[in-house]
């Protein structure tokens, strides 16, 4: 557990209220975005898996980095994979190079629900946008 007795001189009181702000507007979001994939019928995590094969050119990934992109363990992944393709939304194969390793393929109902569920989220991100200067976020993008 950290020390709280110490008091960081650098970080200030609008450093708290900012961080405080980014954290309610990020939840925010996250809340609009949980909303909208149950209205789809699929978790948040099963929309996250395909939103990250769809914005993959090759629209595949290996278990391990689809495991990274979630922050989520190996074995929790792979159940995720499973029911992502008992629902006809990937399909998994052999690796390519790596017979070892297992590739996930969005397939072409997968990939029409993740643009069903972004095209929602998009009045969410500008809000977001509007409020945040986030690295890689370009505010004058859609």
């Amino acid at each position: 557990m950290a020390d709280d007795t110490q008091h960081d001189p650098t970080f200030s009181s609008a450093d708290i209220q900012q961080l405080s702000a980014f954290r309610y507007q990020l939840r925010c979001f996250l809340r609009h975005s949980e909303d909208v994939c149950r209205e789809y019928g699929v978790t948040p995590l099963q929309y996250q898996l395909l939103l990250h094969l769809l914005a993959d050119d090759a629209q595949w990934a290996t278990v391990g980095e689809l495991a990274e992109r979630l922050q989520a363990k190996h074995h929790g992944t792979v159940m995720l994979v499973d029911r992502c393709e008992q629902s006809g939304l990937v399909k998994r194969a052999r690796g390519r190079e790596d017979r070892r390793r297992s590739e996930v393929h969005l397939l072409p109902r997968g990939a029409r629900l993740a643009r069903s569920i972004a095209a929602r989220h998009q009045p969410e991100l500008c809000r977001f946008r509007e409020t945040f200067c986030v690295a890689g976020m370009d505010a004058s993008s859609p």
